[in-house]
Order: C-alpha cells, then structure tokens, then sequence
C-alpha cells in the first residue's frame, strides 16, 4: 500500500491543540507513525506557529510546549521548499501556498476544515478531506 503524503493546513493543527477530543487531535497524535507522512515547507511553519501563538490563551499549553509540538512536526516531517511559480489559483493567497506545497512534494491529500476554499485542486491528482475523513480513509476512527 502507498504510504499517504499529506498537507495538513493549519486550521488543524490549532483545532488539535484547542481540544484533545475529535478527529483534528487524533490526527496530531498519529503524525510519526507508518500511517501517513506529512510535508512541512517554511512558509508553513510560520504559519503554524503565527496563528498557534496567537491563540494560546485558549489551549492548555505554554509557548514553550507550542514550540516543541511544532518542532516535533518538524522533525518528523518531509521537507520541501515552494516556489510560487503558478500562482494564483485558490482565493486565499494561504491556501495557494498549501496547494502549491502539495503539488511540490506529490502529495495526495490536503487535510482542511475549509474545502470549500480548494475548489478545482483535483485537477492537480490532490483530494481534500477533513481530520474525520482522512482518519477514516487510513482506517483508524
């Protein structure tokens, strides 16, 4: 079986630390497993940490643990760097970068709360799902 190589957008991440209940956590808890690789480029890092930051006071977490959760995901992540080379295509200049990451490293899925946004990615090969859908396409919700 080929092994998933997935974009997760941000609104994930912070919907995974706001609450250790639902799908966007259980996916945070299997990245570094066999069951997906995720790829990270740095625009997208400073995505994470930039909205993850700045919503702190709502999640149970310290900067400091915030910071280690993000470079854990670093480490364990893919690495590719964009070019920005066909934009635009989406609306949102933030989910360009996604979709162009995606299409960089030859993933096949972006996992999003907003796919109404990704509107047209599936001619690039790529689906969009959710944390839930993507959780039960891998078989483990």
């Amino acid at each position: 079986m080929k092994l998933n190589k997935v974009v997760i957008d941000t609104n994930v991440i912070l919907s995974a630390l706001l609450s250790k209940k639902g799908a966007s956590y259980k996916l945070l808890m299997l990245t570094g497993s066999d069951k997906f690789q995720i790829v990270l480029s740095v625009p997208l890092v400073l995505e994470y940490e930039e909205v993850v930051v700045r919503n702190v006071e709502k999640t149970e977490l310290s900067i400091d643990e915030i910071g280690d959760i993000i470079d854990y995901l670093c480490s364990i992540s893919e690495h590719k760097e964009i070019y920005y080379l066909w934009r635009p295509f989406l609306k949102d200049p933030d989910d360009d970068m996604l979709l162009e990451l995606a299409v960089s490293a030859g993933c096949n899925i972006i996992v999003t709360y907003n796919k109404n946004d990704f509107k047209g990615v599936d001619k690039f090969g790529i689906q969009v799902m959710t944390a839930k859908e993507f959780i039960e396409e891998i078989g483990d919700l």
